[in-house]
């Protein structure tokens, strides 16, 4: 078992190896706690499927422990992909920017949005966020894949981005926090009906529903 001091530094080391994602697909919120499970032995070496094989034999030098095969839970070795977003569907509810983890998405509420590829890392996440499945996947590295696909320059740059994605949503997030703190909490009544007025997901919920509707209105064939 190693000490505190050990742990962190073995993290740290862990965390320079893993290719900067941040897609989740290991089971962890980020890369950083990703490494931190398997320094303390709470995570298993084989469950990054962006650096794929290879990503294993590093991870397997530093920690000591035997190379396996990926976690098919936790995916398959692919090509390294970014998205793009089909104009044509876009309804601008600004889900994806919220699910993007390197805010390489930019756009604005009922605008269409674009994906900066440069800063893509493939995660995925904003691809179940998007209602209207507008957002595709496409190969980025031809046939290589794991840490053939993904360069030690990529994953720093990935790394930079999602830092300053966390220092961006910082503040909000300790407003949110110290709101959550020192607000009374009131007694939950429970009614036969939902009030959007004052429900924050379910107004955005239908917010989009109607802009849903409105792209299918005008994406309907004009009668003949």
């Amino acid at each position: 078992m190693l000490d505190a001091t050990s742990s962190t530094a073995l993290s740290q080391r862990l965390l320079d190896a893993l290719p900067q994602t941040q897609c989740q697909r290991c089971g962890y919120e980020d890369c950083a706690a990703y490494a931190q499970a398997m320094a303390v032995g709470e995570a298993d070496i084989n469950r990054c499927p962006p650096g794929g094989a290879q990503g294993v034999v590093r991870l397997a030098a530093l920690t000591g422990r035997p190379v396996r095969a990926l976690d098919a839970e936790c995916g398959t070795e692919e090509p390294r992909s970014v998205v793009v977003i089909d104009e044509d569907w876009c309804i601008g509810c600004t889900l994806c920017i919220k699910a993007c983890p390197v805010d390489a998405i930019v756009g604005a509420n009922k605008l269409m949005h674009t994906v900066l590829a440069e800063d893509c890392t493939g995660c995925g996440l904003c691809i179940p966020a998007c209602p209207v499945d507008c957002i595709i996947p496409v190969n980025a590295s031809g046939s290589a894949t794991g840490w053939d696909a993904w360069s030690a320059e990529q994953a720093q740059h990935a790394r930079q981005r999602y830092a300053q994605h966390q220092q961006r949503l910082a503040p909000q997030a300790r407003a949110e926090t110290s709101a959550i703190s020192t607000t009374p909490q009131k007694p939950v009544q429970h009614t036969a009906t939902t009030d959007t007025s004052v429900d924050p997901q379910a107004a955005r919920q239908a917010a989009i529903a109607q802009a849903l509707a409105r792209a299918r209105a005008m994406r309907k064939p004009t009668p003949r």
